[in-house]
């Protein structure tokens, strides 16, 4: 019995190695419903409190922001992904050297649009005093602008404090238009 099953293992053996194979792709299909974009990616990462979770964005040698936050969730495609932070602290640097330093609960980093929303009641200062506390803050790469709304609270180091339910700026924050 023993010495028929080897010859039947055997002869099997023999069989697949001469019959054809389907062809295989070797290369990635998209992810449904978004062709070119790559696959799609479900990532999550926690930092700890001597290592958090840091991204630095740069443009050529210039920094333009450097995020700091406990942990993240991202969703989608290299180029195209939804990154949600938490526990966030962020410094976004001006061509002119000036830094706009904001804490948040939660930031959402949209690759496609290149924007970083800050949301859950934003606290922000600037190298020279000016503070803005607003519910949500957006900032655009694209322009280098942030615009902020709900609840917004401006004030400066000389104690003048604006209110206003919008704000667009730079991020020295001496260029505000507030509604």
């Amino acid at each position: 019995m023993i010495r028929f099953l080897s010859v039947l293992c055997a002869l099997a053996a023999i069989l697949c190695a001469c019959s054809p194979r389907p062809a295989v792709s070797t290369s990635p299909s998209p992810a449904p419903g978004r062709p070119g974009h790559g696959p799609w990616l479900h990532i999550t990462g926690y930092g700890t409190a001597t290592q958090p979770v840091r991204i630095v964005q740069q443009q050529g040698n210039r920094k333009e922001y450097d995020l700091i936050a406990h942990s993240y969730v991202s969703n989608g495609a290299q180029g195209s992904a939804i990154a949600t932070f938490f526990t966030v602290h962020v410094t976004f640097f001006g061509k002119n050297g000036m830094q706009l330093v904001a804490d948040a609960p939660e930031a959402i980093l949209d690759e496609a649009s290149n924007t970083i929303t800050l949301t859950d009641r934003v606290h922000a200062k600037t190298d020279s005093g000016m503070t803005l506390d607003c519910d949500r803050l957006s900032y655009d790469r694209n322009t280098e602008m942030v615009h902020g709304n709900g609840h917004v609270v401006m004030k400066n180091a000389h104690g003048m404090r604006a209110t206003g339910n919008r704000v667009d700026s730079d991020i020295t924050l001496t260029r505000a238009a507030m509604q």
